[in-house]
């Protein structure tokens, strides 16, 4: 399966942007999709999980709180949230499926500015 992210762009602070990963198959095989972040020297982190039972869960992540999982299996889509957008976090924004495919989505780019 290939993942495309996208919605990324530029935001203010304290803006919300929503992200969008789309598969090229139906996500309910893919267990999990996750979506991660990385910012520039930083290592990439996980922000949020989505099962294919259509299952959330957040790990404790810097942006924990502020950021929603979401799925339209009908768009094979998987969304992510993010609200209160602060500068620290500009980052490339990746998708990545799970078993059975482990692959990456290509990342989508977030900056925060006024």
């Amino acid at each position: 399966v290939q993942l495309q992210a996208s919605g990324g762009g530029l935001v203010q602070p304290g803006g919300s942007l929503r992200l969008a990963c789309t598969a090229s198959g139906s996500i309910d095989s893919i267990n999990p999709i996750t979506w991660h972040r990385q910012a520039p020297g930083k290592q990439r982190e996980l922000l949020a999980r989505m099962t294919s039972y259509g299952i959330a869960s957040y790990p404790d992540s810097t942006m924990k709180g502020r950021v929603t999982i979401s799925r339209d299996v009908n768009k094979n889509t998987v969304y992510l949230q993010i609200d209160t957008l602060k500068p620290e976090d500009a980052a490339v924004y990746y998708c990545y499926a799970g078993p059975p495919y482990y692959s990456w989505g290509q990342g989508t780019q977030v900056t925060v500015s006024s």
